[in-house]
């Protein structure tokens, strides 16, 4: 047998031994088929078919002025104050709410600030509520944690009774010096007992189908009131990091809803607006807080903001900052200048969009919205 003869051979008797054996099979892995989420498909069908009027309506959550003008504006949510609820009774409160849920196009968030203690809105009608609530500070003193949370058991169960779906509360802010403005409204105690009070009020309130709204970010410290002027803090970013950030970062952990950014001037981040207009501080609450809820700005009647940009500049600013939506008495004048800005191309519906997706997601994951 020749040598190339040979060399074949082996080969072929090779080749028939590893033919003998069980055959290796490949199989080529079939491709999973992408995963429908019907609520996004939902969320998403629903701002397709929404115009660009009824878009920038829902970005607005507006005082109550005892109309329906807000309705026709189609605004996302309607904040009520105590004149709502003076010498009105249960059945009146209900009747109200009721109205305004049955004619607005979409749910609305009807909430109010019942803190407690000084800012009070329901609990200071004795044909609603046999006394006032009283302060986290008052309550704590009372019955430690046990006694927060029962309150917060209670002013939920009587604002679900009302037709009110959302509370302004609880107030995150850092506060252990009585002449703080602030003072009276917080916990009163360091940051690590903030934290702790923030994330049992936020728990509760989501455990009672309330939603919940951290204030105010990122923290009043000794500032003014800027209901009356614009405040500078002057505070190092330290201050923040260690102790003001701390209970807004439990509250998100604890899966608040919303976070409502001050009038004050934070110049350790932003020393050009004040919060509520700062798009680097959004997006800190963004990128580093990792908060994928509705970022909303303090009222932005308050003279504050008023007097450094007017109505409706302030209503663009904060828009563009990269608020979600934008408390407003004076919504008539501010929804107008929304629409002026996205006629102007100065905001585009694409970030109009991505807003109006978290608030009608927030409004589904309630219940408020239903979607099969």
């Amino acid at each position: 047998m020749s040598i190339v003869a040979y060399e074949l051979f082996i080969s072929l008797d090779e080749h028939k031994t590893v033919d003998s054996e069980r055959p290796t099979v490949t199989i080529k892995p079939t491709e999973t088929p992408e995963t429908i989420d019907p609520k996004d498909t939902f969320i998403k069908s629903m701002i397709d078919e929404m115009t660009i009027q009824e878009k920038i309506g829902q970005l607005f959550y507006v005082r109550y002025d005892g109309t329906d003008d807000a309705l026709d504006e189609k605004v996302g949510g309607i904040i009520l104050f105590g004149q709502d609820f003076k010498d009105k009774t249960i059945d009146d409160v209900v009747e109200m709410t009721s109205h305004l849920q049955e004619n607005s196009k979409l749910p609305l968030f009807i909430g109010t600030d019942e803190e407690g203690g000084n800012v009070d809105r329901v609990g200071h009608n004795t044909n609603i509520v046999a006394s006032p609530f009283k302060s986290p500070q008052e309550l704590y003193a009372e019955g430690g944690m046990d006694r927060i949370i029962e309150d917060t058991n209670e002013k939920d169960s009587l604002l679900k009774s009302l037709g009110i779906n959302m509370n302004f509360a609880p107030v995150a802010d850092v506060s252990t010096d009585p002449d703080d403005y602030i003072y009276d409204r917080t916990f009163g105690q360091d940051a690590e007992e903030t934290s702790e009070y923030v994330a049992s009020v936020v728990k509760t309130m989501k455990e009672d189908g309330i939603y919940s709204c951290l204030k105010h970010f990122p923290g009043y410290g000794n500032n003014v009131d800027t209901h009356s002027e614009i405040g500078h803090d002057s505070r190092p970013l330290n201050n923040f990091l260690e102790s003001d950030f701390l209970p807004f970062e439990k509250g998100i952990e604890a899966g608040a809803d919303f976070i409502l950014v001050s009038h004050n001037i934070i110049e350790a981040l932003d020393d050009r607006y004040p919060a509520s207009l700062s798009d680097i501080i959004h997006d800190y609450i963004r990128n580093d807080l990792d908060f994928d809820g509705i970022i909303i700005t303090d009222d932005l009647v308050m003279k504050g903001i008023t007097e450094l940009y007017g109505a409706k500049e302030a209503a663009v600013l904060a828009f563009e900052a990269g608020n979600d939506m934008l408390l407003a008495t004076d919504y008539k004048v501010q929804i107008e200048a929304l629409l002026e800005a996205y006629d102007e191309g100065r905001i585009k519906e694409e970030d109009i969009n991505d807003s109006l997706y978290r608030i009608i997601e927030t409004k589904i994951d309630n219940g408020l919205i239903e979607y099969k």
